[in-house]
């Protein structure tokens, strides 16, 4: 009944299957693949005939992790995946951005990508296994895609780069970083490291590239055994529609991209673009979207010819020439944390807040529920380049958000040694090029300007690639036009000493390592240049938190107390915030976390838990309070929660008929501790008033 094949082989001591022709089979490619006990299922499908309204690629991929791969039940009230979740979204974009590239322009037909985990065993990472399942995938399914890809996880341990390191492994290494790529180039790195030098991260790229060539191989084969029929793509004769745009054009398009303001000139651009669109409004078989390729071709070839041949870019800078930078810290004055970070077009403005371990964000994983004490939230509104348009967090602004928090995660101080949870918010005012170091370097200064002692200021930078044959240049702080109609989008992060964050992006069929080390070299002169920009703003973390800031202090219990402070179903400790107003924090090690925006509260917190905690010590006196009557005695509630008896000898110096004689429920008392009795406190009025 079914036609299977199956390719296999060992990496690293793993072993690495994919199989198609029993799963899915309806699907233009689908592939099963396997590493342990995690295994994918990676389907892809094509729309047969092209949307003439589509004037781009309309590939989706959608990552999935289904929580009965790891046998769970979701979390919520529905019981079953809903809405991607943020490591969803972030995977996606992982898979789609090796794979974008390897198509042809003229191919526009709707192509859906689903990457799914059915089963996950803990140990073997689903991202690596999915970005190969689903290159094997089109691989196999005889669309025009120009691959395969390959993909590979990479650490640094002990000075030993890592190939495709355990969860346990990644705890001890000083990089994290993903590499995709074709056998012959690298088209993908995504990375997070521990400030690691230039040539330990180009290192690191060329080692991962290396180890997954055989996988490539291995896709290879199986596309031999089983590929199916190649699809026919139909390449329009726009050569006319070329001629004529240039002529009519070329020389008012040179003006335009002469113009150093961007909004003026995207108008003059808009503006040709109409008139362009005007000269074919007659003619049947020329769209609008064949006018406007040709047109954005056009504008392509005169800003990348000016580039290459005159080393002159669109607002005059040298290839190597950052633009102006403006930075301003504490511009907000109730936030805890606030910068202004404006370079050239593209602006920030960074806050952050600090809180408690009640504010770490919790995220139900397959790995289980993980504890997060630094959020980073990255915005993005239309406002910030001129347009209308819908207001919310997508993609871009949850992998734009990542990278940013990438970059300063190694930054942070330890929990032991601050104890607060971390909220970054970037507002994107203005956008013309990488908003995404813009927030790196804002949250920088927004984290010093909180008092929060990172180990070291951070910048960000985005580097740009034209190429044309084996001609080329590398762009410092690219333009939004250099990005969009480049070669390459190339984003380094890190400290005056290292790297801390790496993300490429190819728009060709890949580069060479010679030009991926001009462009971190160039990266490192552009970071030091920022960095000395934003020392002028601050140059080293406040040496207190601000004053609107929650101040905290900590005292550590008994762990036997624990229970006490906490009180049945939490009854102590909402009693102790509301009486004070401060936020406790208890762990399981007994160490309580007090916060409060005032000093009074805070003290309030403090000694009602102290009160909590404390032992009564023999003959000593305190204040309490009659809780209960009995024949025999008076039960006298005293530091805090604590009960003792005063037996009804103990009530006065004289004979007593009647406790109630002496004393009510309620009535404020002074006792003084006389004894012990298996555990129980022994009281005396009578001894406390003498």
């Amino acid at each position: 009944m079914f036609k299977v094949n199956k390719k296999e082989i060992e990496l690293n001591g793993k072993k690495i299957s994919l199989e198609t022709g029993k799963i899915a089979r309806q699907a233009d490619g689908a592939i099963i693949a396997r590493c342990g006990e995690t295994i994918v299922m990676a389907t892809v499908v094509g729309a047969k005939k092209v949307n003439p309204e589509v004037d781009y690629f309309p590939l989706s991929v959608n990552y999935q992790e289904k929580y009965y791969s790891a046998g769970k039940i979701p979390g919520g009230y529905f019981k079953r995946e809903a809405r991607p979740t943020e490591s969803e979204t972030l995977i996606s974009r992982l898979i789609d951005r090796p794979i974008r590239p390897l198509f042809p322009d003229e191919f526009r037909n709707e192509v859906q990508l689903l990457p799914t985990v059915i089963s996950y065993d803990k140990e073997n990472e689903s991202d690596i296994l999915s970005i190969i399942a689903s290159s094997a995938a089109l691989a196999i399914s005889g669309m025009p895609f120009m691959g395969p890809v390959g993909a590979s996880r990479v650490g640094f341990i002990d000075g030993k780069y890592v190939l495709n390191p355990s969860k346990k492994e990644l705890e001890k290494s000083k990089l994290d970083l993903v590499v995709a790529g074709t056998k012959e180039a690298v088209l993908m790195v995504e990375s997070q490291a521990n400030g690691l030098s230039e040539e330990e991260m180009l290192k690191a790229v060329k080692f991962g590239h290396e180890n997954f060539i055989p996988i490539i191989k291995m896709i290879e084969d199986l596309a031999k055994d089983c590929k199916k029929p190649d699809w026919i793509v139909e390449k329009k004769d726009l050569s006319e529609v070329k001629k004529r745009i240039d002529k009519e054009f070329s020389a008012e398009l040179k003006k335009a991209f002469s113009i150093k303001d961007k909004q003026e000139r995207s108008n003059l651009i808009s503006d040709i673009t109409e008139r362009a669109k005007k000269l074919y409004e007659e003619d049947e078989n020329i769209s609008e979207l064949d006018v406007n390729y040709e047109l954005k071709n056009l504008e392509k070839k005169i800003v990348r010819t000016d580039i290459l041949k005159n080393k002159k870019r669109i607002d005059g800078r040298g290839l190597a020439d950052v633009r102006p930078i403006e930075c301003e810290v504490g511009i907000l004055p109730r936030t805890h944390g606030s910068a202004l970070f404006t370079r050239g077009e593209t602006q920030a403005i960074v806050t952050t807040t600090l809180g408690t371990s009640d504010d770490e964000q919790r995220i139900e994983t397959l790995d289980g529920l993980v504890r997060e004490r630094f959020m980073l939230h990255y915005n993005f509104p239309p406002f910030s380049v001129g347009e209308t348009g819908r207001i919310g967090t997508g993609r871009r602004e949850i992998g734009h958000g990542k990278l940013a928090w990438r970059a300063i995660k190694s930054s942070l101080p330890s929990k032991e040694s601050f104890p607060y949870t971390f909220r970054i918010v970037s507002e994107i005012t203005e956008s013309n090029g990488s908003s995404s170091m813009a927030t790196v370097c804002g949250t920088s200064l927004a984290l010093m300007d909180a008092g929060v002692p990172i180990k070291e200021p951070v910048a960000g930078i985005a580097m740009g690639l034209i190429k044309e044959g084996e001609d080329f240049s590398v762009l410092s702080d690219i333009l939004g036009d250099e990005d969009h109609l480049g070669d390459m989008d190339f984003k380094v992060a890190g400290t005056k000493d290292g790297i801390t964050s790496l993300q490429m992006d190819i728009k060709i069929t890949g580069i060479t390592f010679e030009i991926m080390e001009q462009a971190l070299n160039q990266a490192k002169d552009g970071r030091i240049h920022i960095l000395g920009e934003m020392n002028k703003a601050l140059d080293k973390s406040r040496a207190d938190v601000g004053k609107h800031t929650p101040k905290m202090e900590k005292i550590t219990v008994d762990k036997k107390d624990i229970a006490t402070v906490i009180g049945k179903g939490g009854a102590t400790i909402r009693e102790i915030v509301e009486k004070s107003g401060a936020k406790v924090d208890v762990n399981d090690e007994g160490v309580v976390t007090v916060a409060a925006p005032d000093e009074e509260s805070r003290n309030i917190a403090l000694q009602f838990i102290k009160d909590l905690t404390a032992k009564a010590e023999l003959n000593k006196i305190y204040n309490g309070k009659v809780m209960k009557i009995m024949e025999f005695g008076a039960f006298v509630n005293f530091l805090g929660k604590q009960d003792g008896l005063v037996h009804i000898s103990e009530l006065a110096d004289k004979r007593v008929a009647k406790v109630t004689d002496v004393v009510k429920e309620g009535d404020e008392v002074k006792v003084k501790v006389i004894g012990f009795d298996r555990g129980k406190v022994k009281l005396s009025i009578k001894q406390a008033v003498a």
